[in-house]
């Protein structure tokens, strides 16, 4: 099903975005739709550099899987930028990712990190900004 056909099934009414995972798109995408993963975190420093908004509290997303299939409607309910090196357990356990600990979390965004702000010729480290995004499954 496509992100609009998805959309207008669901009677929700205003915008979204459809978007899907940077890495392990289905696996992340079914952790959402089984409601494990409440929460998710991306680089500061590329939304500024594409001049691209922060999710805002009450946004809608259409979570899409590899093959660009809408799985689900998630609406956003907490947004905030911190340092990587102050992101919580709580958050680390909300993205619902392998064992759900800060140190699994790190290690693996620490990771994932690194590669994305190389792309754009930017270092990571303790003080890199991410954004975190908490959110609910709403259809």
């Amino acid at each position: 099903m496509t992100a609009e056909e998805l959309w207008e099934k669901s009677g929700l009414t205003g915008t979204y975005e459809a978007w899907s995972f940077a890495e392990a798109q289905d696996k992340l995408a079914d952790l959402v739709k089984q409601k494990i993963k409440t929460a998710t975190c991306s680089a500061y420093d590329l939304y500024l550099i594409n001049h691209e908004p922060l999710p805002k509290v009450e946004d809608f997303s259409i979570i899409l899987d590899s093959k660009e299939e809408a799985v689900c409607i998630i609406k956003t309910t907490r947004v905030y930028v911190t340092e990587f090196k102050n992101v919580s357990g709580d958050h680390a356990f909300k993205e619902g990712e392998g064992d759900r600990t800060l140190s699994y979390w790190r290690k693996v965004h620490e990771s994932f990190l690194k590669n994305e702000l190389a792309s754009v010729n930017k270092v990571f480290n303790g003080n890199t900004k991410v954004v975190c995004e908490e959110f609910e499954v709403v259809y």
